[in-house]
């Protein structure tokens, strides 16, 4: 696999609406740069891609953690994403952050018992992504219900895709929302 960088970013929350958190409301997300190696035809065979998330998303969720600054089991909530260059098609990032990625992240993270919420698109350089979040084993815990936003402005190239990993820990800052009972 062909990286050309990694981006990671971190977001500490520490006050809403003028008031502290008074306490660790962290998000943060690693992305890398990669080329697409089925760029330009359609493809029946995208194992090549499969692998390459597998390749990918531990040491994304590496870096991640590593940003978050915590204990791998103090995360609560994760998140994946992708945006495959215009020569691609979305088929790709499908197969790259959905078969084989997730398996990684939840040995970093320690567990993870629930679904990794995905999203992506084809898109050029600088588009952005909002990467969803949840709770890492409770899907319907409100609390971390969230996202993040990731914007690299010389990626991905007609050639490249852009796959990340969200981290985080604290949920929102003063989550109150709860389910209808």
């Amino acid at each position: 696999m062909d990286i050309r960088k990694i981006v990671t970013t971190c977001e500490d929350i520490q006050a809403e609406l003028g008031e502290p958190t008074g306490r660790i409301v962290r998000k943060a997300v690693a992305s890398a740069v990669i080329d697409n190696p089925l760029v330009g035809k359609r493809h029946k065979d995208l194992i090549i891609l499969e692998a390459m998330g597998a390749e990918i998303s531990g040491l994304l969720a590496e870096r991640a953690l590593a940003a978050l600054g915590v204990e791998a089991n103090e995360v609560t909530a994760y998140g994946k994403g992708a945006i495959v260059g215009t020569a691609g098609e979305i088929e790709h990032a499908a197969a790259l952050i959905h078969p084989r990625f997730g398996a990684p992240v939840r040995k970093v993270v320690i567990k993870g018992d629930d679904i990794i919420p995905s999203t992506k698109k084809v898109a050029g350089p600088g588009a952005s992504l909002t990467i969803p979040i949840t709770n890492k084993d409770d899907i319907w815990s409100f609390n971390e219900m969230d996202s993040i936003e990731i914007c690299i402005g010389d990626a991905p190239m007609a050639h490249e895709i852009v796959v990340s990993v969200a981290l985080a820990v604290g949920g929102r800052p003063f989550a109150r929302t709860k389910k209808p009972s």
